[in-house]
């Protein structure tokens, strides 16, 4: 059957799997890559790495996709009363965390809430509360609390995700199972394509606390190219409009030192050949992607970044256009499909005179 985009990316998005902590995410995107890989593996670090074979001749050359799967979490760091008080497992924002429910992963998931002394009681009204003053309350007496819990449990945001109107979605950890769930179109759109090349679609672990799985997971595929999927921030009340962009008008293609000059310039050309909507991401330093320490793996890869727009990035209403992950998700198998056995040498350094004139 044909793939449900809208349910494939709430179904990811509702699993429980902070960094570190991956194992769910890696079985569901397992079972749902079955039949369009030919062979899995999952590595010391906990990397999910599917392939799929090319038709070239031997030796192919790889193409490695990369999307992380983890979410933003927290972590259990002390038990005081009956309450739970928490860590950051990621770039939590304490001001979200005010009234939110959540899991408590201790011996089995307990319910709870994000509380705080109410406004009468508050050292400020004009001032959030910081994460130490931000207690969980899972509605159980300290020696019960004690039982099923233990500091260094991880803490999940309770936040299913919903339907909005039009296209889009809002949940938690969109950042980044949209980008896995944009693999996956790709995967679907490669099985009716020939493609020469292997493609080596990985789900990273621990990217929020430092792309750990991006260089375990380059170091073991020794990729010839790399594309990492990301999310960017898309437009919305507050955010400066010069460091943001417009949900429904497509992926954007990052830009910047990065990234490949001639891998860039093939990718728009395909996106203008395939009409594809999409929207250009200058990123002039670190990408703060995968991307960043796969272009630096071993002796170098060529890498691209391709970037989902979502509003409310690191909090538990992320938002989406659905739209926009599908387009991902075709612009990277349209890409995959063009390049021929010789396409790394097409591309290859010094390339100056080549990228004159370029748009």
């Amino acid at each position: 059957m044909p793939l449900d985009l809208k349910e494939h990316i709430k179904q990811l998005s509702g699993l429980a799997a902070p960094a570190g902590h991956e194992g769910a995410a890696c079985d569901a995107i397992r079972a749902a890559w079955a039949g369009l890989a030919d062979h899995f593996e999952v590595d010391g670090l906990g990397n999910l790495i599917a392939t799929k074979t090319g038709s070239g001749p031997e030796p192919r050359r790889k193409v490695m996709l990369c999307a992380h799967m983890d979410e933003i979490g927290l972590i259990v760091a002390e038990i005081r009363a009956g309450f739970i008080r928490a860590g950051m497992l990621g770039g939590i924002d304490a001001r979200v965390l005010l009234s939110q429910p959540v899991l408590v992963h201790g011996q089995r998931p307990l319910p709870g809430v994000f509380g705080a002394a109410p406004p009468h009681m508050a050292r400020s009204r004009t001032e959030y509360p910081t994460l130490d003053e931000l207690w969980i309350d899972v509605g159980l007496p300290h020696e019960d609390v004690t039982a099923l819990v233990r500091v260094g449990d991880v803490i999940t945001f309770d936040a299913p995700a919903i339907e909005l109107k039009g296209d889009r979605l809002a949940g938690k950890s969109f950042d980044n199972r949209v980008s896995v769930a944009a693999i996956t179109v790709c995967l679907e759109e490669l099985a009716t394509r020939q493609h020469a090349w292997d493609v080596v679609a990985v789900a990273s672990v621990q990217e929020e606390v430092g792309s750990h799985g991006a260089i375990a997971a380059a170091y073991r595929v020794q990729p010839d190219i790399a594309i990492a999927i990301d999310g960017t921030f898309a437009a919305q009340a507050g955010a400066n409009d010069d460091e943001t962009f417009k949900l429904g008008d497509g992926p954007t293609l990052g830009r910047g030192p990065n990234f490949h000059p001639l891998l860039f310039k093939h990718a728009r050309e395909v996106a203008k050949a395939e009409e594809f909507k999409h929207q250009i991401e200058v990123l002039p330093g670190n990408s703060g992607t995968d991307a960043w320490l796969i272009q630096v793996s071993r002796e170098g890869v060529p890498s691209l970044l391709f970037s989902i727009p979502m509003r409310n990035m690191h909090t538990p209403v992320e938002v989406v256009d659905v739209r926009d992950v599908r387009r991902t998700g075709r612009w990277m198998a349209a890409l995959i499909a063009g390049m021929g056995p010789s396409f790394l040498d097409e591309i290859a350094w010094p390339e100056t005179a080549r990228e004159e004139g370029e748009a």
